[in-house]
This record gives structure tokens, C-alpha cells and sequence, in this order.
């Protein structure tokens, strides 16, 4: 990366997270969970502001670099809607009152920066020394698109988490969500509330999701540049995207096997990169081809709603009572 590329994505960041202050802080300071509109107004800006920066790639960078911005954005938004799917099912376990998803979702995000452009610096930094570690994410694509394809629906165990098992043994936690602090002070101990150890669930999940993100990205590009800003703007409007779809959080069932015919189509592509390259233009066209289906047959052939977790399961697991979940979910 030229050294003006890494002072531009230096300003990109500071206005990106000045942007998402703005949203938490300024805008939504005193609103609760935002209603349907305002996520749809949200998701409306931050999908424009991608696709104006994508305009801008095109003229500064050239054809082939915008098409490489537009496909990795695409493959990592559609990834992205499925980690909110995970989040609601983790919000559900919680029990987590929709006024707290909001606070929890914005630092979940800002904690999904950091993680996603430092595996995105050591990923750029071994490709350089090592090309034959492309064919080795190839290869994780391939299989991790067919354990998807395999798995179907599991259900979130966040229990079975090592960092959060952790924060439960060895944190001080608060009987009760204290309304939407992670800590709070009583005499002289700080105590974790059960919000907390949602974060650590909700940041966890993400850095497996990015396990598999960022290596589907490097199939369409090894350029950083590329890379960080399409990750950015495809997790930019996800808690929009979360309060829009969280009542449709079911509909796209079929959104699940899209994923992973596009990830084993990268894996393949990023395999065979030194023999035939796939044209970007075709990347394209698949990826947008294959999750558009599946959202369409997701809508044509919907399914049963599930059950839901019982509050008194989720009031277990965050290590909090079953009074405090049963009650603040109420509110």
C-alpha cells in the first residue's frame, strides 16, 4: 500500500466512526430501538454513501478496481445479514430489551473495525510473502461453504463460549441489566451487567464471521485498499439493517445456502486463479445472481416461525437471575 492510500484510509476511518457517533450520540441519543422507518432511512444512506464511494473508485482507480469494490461489497453485506441473524438469535437467548440491542450493536461494530483491519493488514502482509497462502483460503472457502451447506440451522450456544465462559468465572457480574451500561461502580468494586457478556457474545461471533469474510474478499482482490473499504461499508449499516430485518429475522431461510454456494464459487475461483482467472465482471454477476435467488425463493417459499428462547434460558446464561429477565424484558 502507497503511503498516500494509507493516510486517505487514516481520514476514511476518523469520518466513518465520526459518522457513527453522530448516528449513537446525536441523532438516536434519546430514541430507543429506532422503528422501521428510520432503519429503512439508515440502511437508504449508508447503501448510497457505498455506492458513491464506489464512483469514486471507478474514476480515481479505474474499471476494474470499481468492479472489484462493488463484488467484495456485495459478498461481504451478504455475509454480513447473516451474522444479523446470528445476533438476533443471540439477543433473543439474552433476553436483551430492544431499547439496549441499539448501544450493543454500535460498539459491536466499532470492536468489529479494529478486528476486521488488523486481520486485513496480516492477511495483505502474508499474501505478499507467502502466494500459495491463497491457495490454502481457497481451500478453508470451499469447505466452510459446505459445512454451511451441510449445517442448516443451528442453534446459538453461547454457554459453549470460551470468552465468555471466562467473563462468567472470573467478572463480578450484576444480578440485573442496569439500563444500557456494560459497568457499573456499587462502593468500591466495578461489577460487568449482563449487557456485557452480550457484547462479548455479540464481538466473538463477529471475529468467527470474519474468519471466513476476509479470505472471500482476498478471492476477489489482494489489494488493501480495496479490501478494508468494502468491509467497512458492508458493515457500516448493520445495525440499521438489524432493527429493519429483526422482525424478519425467519424469511430468509434460504439465504444460508446462497452464502455458501457464493463461498465455495470464490473458494474455487481463488484455487484456480493461477490457471484461469474468472473474470470480475462474472464474479459479479454470479454472487448477485446466486443471493438475489435466494432471497426471492426465501420469499415465495416462506417457513413456520420457531419458537423462541424461553426468558428464563436466557436469563441463565448471561449468569443473571431469572426475575432480572423476565422483568426487563418487559420494559
Amino acid at each position: 500500500m502507497v503511503l498516500s492510500d494509507f493516510w486517505f484510509l487514516v481520514a476514511f476511518t476518523v469520518v466513518i466512526v465520526g459518522l457513527l457517533v453522530v448516528d449513537l450520540v446525536v441523532i438516536n441519543r434519546d430514541m430507543g430501538a429506532p422503528n422501521m422507518r428510520q432503519s429503512a432511512l439508515w440502511c437508504a444512506f449508508w447503501v448510497s454513501l457505498a455506492l458513491l464511494f464506489s464512483v469514486y473508485v471507478f474514476i480515481s482507480r479505474g474499471r476494474t478496481a470499481g468492479l472489484e469494490f462493488l463484488t467484495g461489497y456485495i459478498i461481504e453485506y451478504s455475509l454480513s445479514v447473516d451474522n444479523l441473524f446470528v445476533f438476533f438469535m443471540l439477543f433473543t437467548y439474552f433476553a436483551v430489551p430492544a431499547a439496549y440491542q441499539r448501544r450493543v450493536l454500535f460498539w459491536g461494530i466499532l470492536g468489529a473495525f479494529l478486528m476486521r483491519g488488523t486481520m486485513i493488514a496480516l492477511g495483505a502482509a502474508l499474501i505478499k510473502q507467502f502466494h500459495w497462502i491463497l491457495y490454502l483460503f481457497g481451500a478453508f472457502l470451499v469447505f466452510t461453504g459446505f459445512k454451511m451447506l451441510r449445517s442448516g440451522d443451528e442453534e446459538v450456544e453461547p454457554e459453549k463460549n470460551p470468552v465468555v465462559r471466562f467473563a462468567r468465572q472470573r467478572l463480578p457480574i450484576t444480578p440485573s441489566y442496569v439500563g444500557e451500561k456494560f459497568f457499573v461502580r456499587q462502593g468500591r468494586a466495578l461489577l460487568a451487567t449482563p449487557l456485557f457478556i452480550v457484547l462479548l457474545s455479540v464481538e466473538t461471533t463477529d471475529l468467527v464471521f470474519a474468519v471466513d469474510s476476509i479470505p472471500a474478499i482476498f478471492a476477489v482482490t489482494q489489494d488493501p485498499f480495496i479490501v478494508y473499504t468494502s468491509n467497512v461499508f458492508a458493515i457500516l449499516g448493520l445495525r440499521s439493517l438489524y432493527f429493519l430485518l429483526r422482525d424478519m429475522a425467519t424469511r430468509f431461510h434460504y439465504l444460508k445456502i446462497g452464502l455458501s454456494v457464493v463461498l465455495m464459487f470464490i473458494g474455487v475461483k481463488m484455487l484456480v486463479m493461477d490457471i484461469f482467472k474468472i473474470p470480475t465482471e462474472l464474479s459479479l454477476a454470479v454472487v448477485a445472481t446466486v443471493l438475489s435467488t435466494s432471497v426471492v425463493v426465501s420469499i415465495l417459499r416462506p417457513r413456520a416461525e420457531p419458537h423462541e428462547l424461553p426468558v428464563e434460558h436466557a436469563a441463565e446464561a448471561s449468569g443473571a437471575s431469572p426475575q432480572l429477565s423476565a422483568g426487563r424484558a418487559e420494559e
